[in-house]
């Protein structure tokens, strides 16, 4: 059972959501400074909720590992991951570990931070791609879901791993194990890790996530 989702949430009502998330959840929301932020936290746990009670999860219990990564501790069986970025939350569920990230395609990027960070042949086919910001996302979102995959996150370097990506697939170097997918979403990049594969990423409309 795998299931990856996107949520736009700009037209997000805290007011309206704010008590439908859990305590920790509006402590989280509280510390960001910007009501963006605040909407994209909130948005998150929402779509979260979404899925798990699309597959009868009822009052989960959250905790978090060593390195951050959240997990459900009276749902042994049931692995999520979220992220979110500009306007949009994505979420992912499945019954093995998984990692998801969705990032803006920023054309304004650095390109300097792959040459410095990734390795050396993924910044090389940067550099030769006829996209060249369109493809550092590809390997941004790939890279950054395999590293909460693991949960690890950014204690897991970008340089330690190489993912390669072809015509016909993307794995990571040395290990085909690890199932990896890419999606764009409008201006954005989705990529998520797992051990299962989907090629199939469900939109949620605001009205989904909460009553109006």
């Amino acid at each position: 059972m795998i299931k990856i989702a996107y949520c736009n949430v700009e037209k997000l009502d805290l007011n309206k959501t704010y008590s439908l998330v859990s305590r920790d959840r509006q402590k989280k929301i509280s510390r960001y400074r910007f009501l963006k932020d605040k909407k994209l936290s909130c948005g998150a746990y929402l779509l979260l909720r979404t899925l798990l009670d699309e597959i009868d999860i009822t009052n989960p219990i959250f905790k978090t590992e060593k390195y951050g990564k959240a997990y459900i501790t009276n749902y042994s069986d049931i692995h999520f991951n979220m992220s979110h970025s500009g306007r949009y939350v994505a979420c992912a569920i499945a019954d093995t570990p998984i990692g998801v990230d969705i990032e803006y395609n920023d054309s304004k990027i650095d390109l300097d931070i792959a040459q410095y960070y990734f390795f050396n042949s993924e910044y090389d086919r940067i550099t030769k791609s006829d996209k060249p910001f369109d493809e550092f996302f590809n390997y941004w979102v790939l890279k950054e879901s395999y590293m909460k995959y693991t949960g690890l996150g950014f204690n897991l370097k970008l340089d330690e791993f190489e993912i390669i990506i072809d015509d016909e697939k993307i794995q990571l170097k040395d290990d085909d194990s690890i199932k990896f997918n890419l999606f764009d979403v409008e201006n954005y990049k989705l990529g998520f890790c797992s051990k299962q594969s989907t090629n199939k990423i469900t939109e949620y409309e605001i009205t989904d996530l909460y009553p109006f």
